[in-house]
C-alpha cells in the first residue's frame, strides 16, 4: 500500500509517503518517508520530537491520512456525561496529560472549557502547541511527571484541577502508571476523567503496560467510577487495517494510593 499527500503550511512544503509493507507493522513501529525541501528521510511515527518540528506534519499523518478521531470521540464522551450530570463544561479546570500539539485542548475549548494546563514529556510538543495553538493552554509544561522539578510540582499541586484528560498517550511506555498516578492525584475529588487506550491494553493477557490491572483496581476499590465507555476506530494503520481503542469517561472519587504502584511496574 502506498499513499502520498502534500501540505503547504506558510513557507513549509512537505510530502509524506507510506512504505509498501508485506506485513502489518506494530503500531509503535510504523513509519513514513518525509520529503521536506530537497531532503528525504524516514520518520518513525512515535518519534514525536521529529514529527512536531515540522508544522502540520502531525495533523497530516494522523488526522488526514490515517483518519484519527480520538480527540473528537473522547471529548464527546466526556461532554455527554457532563450534560447528563448537569455540569457546565465552563466550570472545568483541565490538566491535559500528553498534550502534544494541543489538538485535544482545542476540542475541549470548543466544548466551552476555559481553564486548561498542558503537560508533555517532549519539549517539541510544547513548542508545537505554542506555535500552532497559542491560545489553548494558559500554561504548558514540558516535563516528566515521574521526575518533576519542585516549582512545577508546586504549580500543579496548587492549581484547582477538577478534570484529567489524556488521549492517545497511554500504553507503549509513553505514560507509565506512576506518571498517570501523579497526574490523577492532582485532580480534586470528586472530579472528572476522560482518556482512551488501545483495546488490547485492556486485556490482561496482552497488557504489559500495567494499565489494565490499574484501571480495574481503581474501579474495584472505589477510586474511579466509569460512567461510559466506547469501543471505536482510533485510526487506520498504514496498511489500512483498523486500530480499535476504548474511550472512557469517568468520575474521580479519590486519589490512587502510592503504595499500589509497585504492583503495576
Amino acid at each position: 500500500m502506498s499513499k502520498s499527500n502534500s501540505l503547504e503550511h506558510t513557507d513549509v512544503v512537505f510530502s509524506v509517503r507510506f512504505p509498501n509493507v508485506d506485513e502489518t507493522l506494530d503500531q509503535d513501529k510504523e513509519w513514513c518517508w518525509l520529503t521536506l525541501g530537497d531532503e528525504r528521510r524516514r520518520v518513525r511515527f512515535h518519534d514525536y520530537n521529529e514529527v512536531y518540528q515540522v508544522p502540520g506534519l502531525y495533523e497530516k499523518i494522523f488526522y488526514e491520512m490515517l483518519k484519527c478521531n480520538s480527540p473528537e470521540v473522547v471529548c464527546r464522551l466526556l461532554d455527554g456525561e457532563l450534560k447528563k450530570a448537569g455540569f457546565d463544561a465552563r466550570k472545568l479546570n483541565v490538566l491535559d496529560v500528553g498534550a502534544g500539539n494541543g489538538m485535544v485542548g482545542e476540542r475541549l475549548k470548543f466544548m466551552g472549557v476555559s481553564e486548561l494546563v498542558g503537560i508533555d514529556i517532549i519539549k517539541e510538543a510544547k513548542m508545537a502547541a505554542e506555535r500552532d495553538r497559542p491560545d489553548v493552554y494558559k500554561d504548558y509544561f514540558a516535563e516528566d511527571l515521574t521526575d518533576l522539578n519542585p516549582e512545577t510540582h508546586q504549580a500543579l499541586e496548587t492549581e484547582p484541577f477538577n478534570c484529567l484528560t489524556t488521549v492517545a498517550a497511554l500504553g507503549f511506555g509513553d505514560i507509565p502508571p506512576r506518571a498517570f498516578t501523579q497526574a490523577y492525584n492532582y485532580i480534586a475529588s470528586p472530579g472528572w476523567c476522560a482518556f482512551n487506550i488501545k483495546e488490547s491494553f485492556l486485556s490482561e493477557g496482552n497488557d504489559d503496560t500495567g494499565f489494565c490491572k490499574l484501571i480495574r483496581k481503581m474501579s474495584r476499590e472505589g477510586v474511579l467510577e466509569i460512567l461510559a465507555q466506547e469501543r471505536y476506530q482510533h485510526r487506520i494503520a498504514i496498511d489500512g487495517a483498523p486500530l480499535h481503542y476504548i474511550a472512557i469517561a469517568a468520575k474521580k472519587l479519590k486519589d490512587i494510593p502510592k503504595e499500589w504502584l509497585p504492583e503495576f511496574e
